[in-house]
């Protein structure tokens, strides 16, 4: 166990290679119960949501839901939340824990009657099923063809509980589902999921594979590779942004930064061999210094050291060979297209299989 942001949680429970191949190959638990979850509700919810985020919610059906970033008036980067739409005026948006306390704060001062803000962050559970067996697993569980459910796609399931939602989103990078719901109904999920599991391969999962894996996938961590510093234009995100809508806090200056380009990006590059490169690692060409690594691991499914880094925009090119300096030593490294590693999923809507579990 290991402090987290006021939490202890389990860094791993077997090991960390153990954990990042389960989830890899099999299926992997996740007790991310400590993300925050707020309920925004009432006549002009989405509206005013929409004035705080970068994406354009109005184009997010009910039953979906939108990866999307807070940003202060200078574009920076608040947080990095997903917003799902559980109900024509009822919105839940799942943000950071270390977060939480500001990300409310922003929402509420931001809100105004008939719109309700609510923190239901301590009263409320997430268990993420991340994996290529994550469908069959929780298909079982749920008594619903669970494989049908789209990419980003959010439902009721009655069957989990009362007010529980199923999504199919992760921070893995493999196909996966998180479920929303009650702590009253948490525990005992969690126990199903293992006893049903066992057939499946499952294994529970720790703080220490939930960042290798997201790294491999080239996710960003907030306030590790991204924060009140850089916009999304920098950190490679740039797809988030709907300068076409109306308004928002912050586009006056992404609209800036759009029209004379971001002096610098967040990329990935990898090393054929050499030691794992860490937070605050020089990138360089030649003698000059290019980047800076945010962050970096060892990637089970390459079999080599991987990173991410703020580089000058002239060099963010796959492709472009560099030097890491680590520990006083340079080791040759390529930038590279991110994801670093990807799976694939597919697409429909859920359906019942007429089983109860």
């Amino acid at each position: 166990m290991t402090p987290f942001h006021g939490w202890e949680m389990p860094l791993y429970y077997t090991s960390i290679l153990d954990e990042h191949k389960s989830v890899r190959t099999a299926v992997g638990l996740f007790d991310v119960s400590h993300m925050g979850q707020l309920f925004v509700t009432g006549p002009g919810a989405v509206e005013a949501v929409n004035e705080l985020i970068v994406s354009d919610l109005a184009q997010t059906a009910v039953g979906r839901a939108c990866y999307t970033m807070l940003l202060n008036q200078q574009g920076g980067i608040l947080d990095d939340i997903i917003v799902f739409r559980v109900g024509e005026t009822e919105l839940l948006v799942v943000i950071n824990c270390a977060n939480r306390q500001k990300d409310v704060a922003w929402f509420q001062s931001h809100a105004a009657p008939p719109v309700q803000v609510g923190d239901h962050s301590a009263a409320r559970s997430i268990i993420a099923i991340q994996g290529p067996q994550a469908a069959g697993l929780l298909g079982e569980i749920a008594g619903l063809r669970i494989s049908a459910l789209g990419r980003f796609d959010v439902m009721a399931v009655p069957g989990l509980g009362l007010e529980t939602w199923v999504s199919r989103t992760g921070y893995t990078g493999s196909d996966g589902f998180e479920v929303f719901l009650p702590n009253r109904d948490a525990i005992e999920l969690w126990r199903r999921l293992l006893e049903r599991g066992q057939a499946f391969g499952v294994q529970p999962i720790g703080l220490g594979a939930r960042d290798t894996l997201r790294l491999e996938a080239g996710l960003r961590l907030c306030g590790t590779d991204m924060d009140e510093t850089t916009t999304p234009f920098e950190a490679d995100l740039g797809w988030t942004v709907a300068l076409g809508k109306a308004s928002f806090i912050g586009k006056a200056a992404l609209a800036r930064q759009k029209a004379a380009g971001a002096g610098k990006r967040l990329c990935g590059f990898q090393l054929e061999q050499g030691p794992v490169p860490r937070q605050g690692c020089p990138l360089l060409i030649g003698e000059r210094t290019i980047g800076t690594v945010t962050s970096g691991t060892f990637s089970l499914m390459l079999n080599k050291p991987i990173g991410l880094a703020y580089v000058e925009r002239d060099v963010a090119l796959p492709g472009t060979a560099v030097q890491v300096a680590i520990r006083a030593k340079s080791y040759p490294a390529t930038i590279v297209k991110l994801p670093f590693w990807r799976t694939q999923t597919t697409a429909a809507t859920a359906q019942p299989t007429g089983a109860r579990a």
